[in-house]
């Protein structure tokens, strides 16, 4: 741009003729379009260097930003590079730990088979040990502790003085021999086992009727259904229960504690918020003919180690029996003499027998042998003897041990003709074949 452009006008024809109020000569005139341009090209250049500054400086700006996630990705690859490093390491550990670990597991399965082969030796062992001893008990069965109606009376008590008259004499003797039971028999040890067949449930009753040959099968602890065989022989034969006659019940039995006497089926019924019942069924007619009412506190069972027992009817030589707990927190067995036509209760003893820890018990010859075992099932045994008539000395209370076979005995039932117990042992039913020998004081 000159300074002849800035006093252009629109009419230039006009210019000679038209003379500016401050004219400037032409010398000045140059000078000062001289001075413009360079304040211009100053301006320019320092435009220039200011952008050229504002460029390095945000090229430094993002040559810094660069370096800064090149460092960070360097250290994140390092990273990356320990992790690996540290990954192979453990995978490598793990493989060692897994070799280790199997190495183990062969020296423990080696351990166990040896250990099983150990223990198998030591049952077979026990087994061998526990014949042995069947065979030492049928010889000569250990001595247990007895209890009486009142108190173990000494041998030493029943010897009369010499000084006693003839007529005090037969006044003892009269007084002895008035017993509950004529039946002088006591048992002396377990002479053979026959084990006759599985059927039902773990826990159940069987038994014979003394006065004939039929078999009763009590499949459970409770129902109204009971299964009648001709014969032992014909049970034993049978496939389960087929083959038999089944006898449906009025009311439901209540626990493996029923009894079969004469021709009449005993059993026990309880009913919710009521009293215990002896129930007597008549097997020809099947008609009931008799009921009697036993007042029992709650639900107390005779044995604790099957609690589904309420109570135990047995019978014997001398009749009907009943084992009972009067109540829960009596700690001891009670014994009831029935008479088998009413069921009328005629006598009541403590037999102070403990209920813990018992499973079973039967009477032989008016005498209650209490079975006992532990909550894991071992050898079953008599471990406590009751004589209702006093005539069982402590010296010769027999300490029974039945051959173990399966588990626990739900039922143990005595055959007076027979002199066998019959017993559910967790669904078998087994045959006991037992040895008598008289009692001291007969």
């Amino acid at each position: 741009m000159s300074v002849d452009g800035l006093f252009d006008t629109k009419d230039n024809s006009a210019e000679a003729n038209i003379t500016p109020k401050n004219p400037l000569k032409l010398g000045e005139r140059k000078k000062l379009s001289c001075s413009i341009d360079r304040l211009t090209m100053k301006l320019l250049f320092a435009l220039l260097i200011s952008t050229a500054w504002t460029f390095t400086g945000a090229q430094y700006y993002y040559q810094g930003l660069m370096d800064y996630l090149e460092n960070r990705l360097l250290a994140i690859e390092d990273r990356m590079q320990l992790w690996h490093e540290q990954s192979h390491r453990y995978h490598t550990e793990m493989k060692d730990f897994k070799k280790l670990t199997a190495e183990a597991m062969d020296g423990l399965k080696n351990h166990h088979s040896m250990l099983f082969k150990d223990l198998e030796g030591a049952a077979a062992r026990v087994d061998r040990v526990e014949q042995e001893m069947d065979y030492v008990e049928t010889q000569m069965s250990p001595r247990a502790c007895t209890n009486r109606a009142d108190k173990v009376v000494e041998q030493e008590a029943w010897e009369m003085e010499e000084s006693r008259g003839e007529e005090e004499e037969e006044e003892e003797w009269e007084e002895l021999q008035s017993r509950v039971s004529d039946c002088v028999e006591i048992i002396s040890g377990i002479r053979s086992v026959k084990i006759m067949k599985r059927v039902g449930s773990p826990k159940g009753m069987w038994t014979r009727d003394p006065r004939s040959s039929k078999v009763y099968i009590f499949n459970g602890t409770s129902g109204n259904t009971i299964y009648q065989f001709k014969s032992v022989l014909d049970f034993s034969r049978s496939l389960g229960v087929t083959g038999s006659r089944s006898i449906r019940l009025p009311s439901e039995w209540s626990g493996p504690g029923s009894a079969v006497y004469n021709g009449y089926l005993y059993y026990i019924k309880q009913e919710a918020e009521a009293d215990m019942q002896v129930v007597k069924y008549d097997l020809l007619s099947g008609s009931v003919t008799e009921t009697a009412m036993f007042p029992v506190e709650g639900r107390a069972t005779v044995y604790n180690l099957n609690p589904e027992t309420v109570a135990d009817l047995a019978a014997d030589d001398g009749g009907l029996w009943l084992l009972y707990a009067p109540s829960d927190s009596e700690p001891t067995i009670s014994l009831a003499k029935m008479d088998a036509a009413t069921l009328d209760i005629e006598q009541i003893w403590d037999t102070r027998c403990p209920r813990e820890n018992a499973e079973a018990a039967f009477v032989v010859c008016g005498t209650v042998y209490v079975v006992y075992n532990t909550r894991l099932a071992s050898r079953s045994r008599v471990q406590c003897v009751f004589d209702v008539n006093d005539m069982v000395l402590s010296e010769e209370a027999p300490l029974i041990y039945f051959p173990r076979r399966y588990g626990a005995h739900a039922s143990l039932k005595y055959n007076p003709e027979e002199k066998q117990l019959y017993g559910w042992d967790d669904g078998y039913q087994i045959i006991y074949r037992l040895t008598m020998k008289r009692k001291l004081l007969a």
